[in-house]
C-alpha cells in the first residue's frame, strides 16, 4: 500500500486523510464531511485496503455511489491505490449492460464499487452476495438522498454482516441521514474539515442580474470577454443542458454535454475530452456538481440558478480546487430571487451583484433590488437602460 501512495505521488496527507486514517484503522465508523478535492477516496481507502490484506473470492469492501461517474471514478482510484497487492476491484452501475460486471463478479473481487439500483439486480440475480462483507462505504449520502437511493441502501445493507465497519460521508446532514446513522452505524466518530456552508475563498463568486430574454446573449458575452482554460456551464435541466450547448455549438465552442440522459459511452467521452482539453466548455446538470474528478477548471458559469443552497456550493467548488484561483458567475432572472435569497441565507454572505460593462441590457426589475422604496419585481423593460444602484459594475475578471 505504501509503494501505492509514493507512485501516486502523495507525500503529505490533507486534513481529512490526517483525520479519517487512524480512525477507520482503530475499526471506528467514521461520519465525514469535507470539500470537494480534498482527498476523501483516499481517506477511506487507504486504510480498508490495508485491512484487506491478500485478495479473497467475495467482496469485503463495498463503496455504494449516487451515480455511474462518480462509481467508475471511485473504482479507478481504488484500483491504482491497490496496484502493487494482489486485491481485486470492480464496478456496477447501470446504463450498461450485464455481462462484463457479472463475469468480474464471477472471477472473485476484494472491492466492490457499485451504485444501489444496479447492485440490486445483481443480488436478485444470485450474480452477488454481500454476506462477506467487512467494511462499507456511503459516499455522497445526501445525494443519495436527493436522488431518491436510501430505502435501495437500506435493502443493501441489511444484506450484509451487522458486525461490519462503516463509514458514511456527505455534505449534509438532514433528518432522513440522521436515522440512517441511528441505524446503520455504531458510535461514529464525525469529522468536519472547512465550514461546509462556505464557498472556498481561492474562488471569487458574483451574479450577473439579467431579464431572461438576454440569458443566452450575457453567457455568449461572458466567454468572448473571459481568457479561461476551461469552464463548466450548469443548467437547471436536462434539456436546457442540450438548448444551451447547441447555442454554444452554433458560435464556434467546443462543447460537450453531461447529463443522465447521455448513454455511459456519451458521458465517458464527454468527460475524457474535457479533461484532455478537446472541449473547451462542459455543460451540464448537476450530476457533474459533486466529486467528479475534473481538475484545473479555471471558470463555473451557473446558467440557472441551483434549486438548493448546498448545490450552489458543490457547483462552484468545481473551480479553484487544491486551493488555486478560480471564478465564479451566476446567471440571476427575475423568477431566481427567491433561490439566491436562500443561497445567501445558506452561505450567510451576500454574493455581489455584478453589471457587465457596455453590454446592451434591456431593464428589468432585478436592477433595482436593494435600493430604498424601490419594489422587489415586476416592470417593464427599457432598452439600453444603464441603473447601478446597489451594484458593483466591472467587467468580468480575467484568468490570473
Amino acid at each position: 500500500m505504501l509503494e501505492g501512495v509514493r507512485a501516486m505521488g502523495y507525500v503529505e496527507p490533507t486534513p481529512i486523510q490526517l483525520r479519517a486514517i487512524p480512525l477507520i484503522l482503530a475499526g471506528r465508523d467514521v461520519i465525514g464531511s469535507a470539500q470537494t478535492g480534498t482527498g476523501k477516496t483516499a481517506a477511506f481507502a487507504l486504510p480498508i485496503l490495508s485491512e484487506l490484506g491478500q485478495h479473497s473470492p467475495q467482496p469485503r469492501l463495498l463503496v455504494l455511489e449516487p451515480t455511474r461517474e462518480l462509481a467508475a471514478q471511485v473504482e479507478t482510484a481504488i484500483h491504482d491505490f491497490a496496484r502493487f497487492t494482489n486485491l481485486r476491484t470492480a464496478v456496477v452501475f447501470g446504463g450498461v449492460g450485464y455481462g462484463r460486471q457479472m463475469d468480474a463478479l464471477r472471477d472473485g473481487v476484494d472491492v466492490l464499487v457499485a451504485t444501489p439500483g444496479r447492485l440490486l439486480d445483481h443480488i436478485e440475480r444470485g450474480t452477488c452476495k454481500l454476506d462477506r462483507i467487512e467494511f462499507v462505504v456511503l459516499d455522497e449520502a445526501d445525494r443519495m438522498l436527493d436522488m431518491g437511493f436510501l430505502p435501495d441502501v437500506r435493502r443493501i445493507l441489511d444484506r450484509c454482516p451487522r458486525d461490519r465497519h462503516t463509514s458514511l460521508f456527505s455534505a449534509t446532514v438532514p433528518p432522513e441521514i440522521e436515522t440512517l446513522i441511528q441505524w446503520a452505524m455504531r458510535d461514529p466518530q464525525t469529522i468536519e474539515i472547512g465550514a461546509r456552508r462556505t464557498p472556498k475563498e481561492s474562488v471569487k463568486h458574483v451574479i450577473y442580474p439579467v431579464s431572461d430574454a438576454q440569458k443566452a446573449d450575457l453567457v455568449l458575452e461572458l466567454l468572448k470577454r473571459v481568457n479561461y482554460d476551461s469552464v463548466i456551464v450548469f443548467c437547471r435541466t436536462k434539456h436546457g443542458a442540450d438548448r444551451v450547448a447547441h447555442l454554444l455549438k452554433r458560435n464556434n465552442h467546443a462543447v460537450a454535454v453531461l447529463h443522465s440522459n447521455r448513454t455511459q459511452r456519451e458521458r465517458e467521452q464527454a468527460l475524457q475530452g474535457f479533461r484532455e482539453g478537446r472541449f473547451e466548455v462542459l455543460v451540464a446538470t448537476d450530476i457533474a456538481a459533486r466529486g467528479l474528478d475534473i481538475a484545473e477548471v479555471s471558470h463555473v458559469i451557473n446558467y440557472d440558478v441551483p434549486q438548493h443552497p448546498e448545490d450552489y456550493i458543490h457547483r462552484i467548488g468545481r473551480t479553484g480546487r487544491m486551493e488555486a484561483a478560480g471564478d465564479a458567475y451566476t446567471l440571476m432572472v427575475a423568477e431566481d430571487i427567491r433561490h439566491v435569497n436562500a443561497i445567501e441565507r445558506f452561505i450567510s454572505q451576500k454574493i455581489p451583484r455584478v453589471k457587465l460593462e457596455n453590454f446592451d441590457y434591456r431593464y428589468t426589475a432585478l436592477f433595482e433590488e436593494g435600493k430604498p422604496g424601490q419594489p422587489q419585481g415586476g416592470g417593464g423593460r427599457v432598452r439600453g437602460a444603464r441603473v447601478r444602484g446597489g451594484y458593483f459594475c466591472g467587467p468580468a475578471r480575467k484568468r490570473r
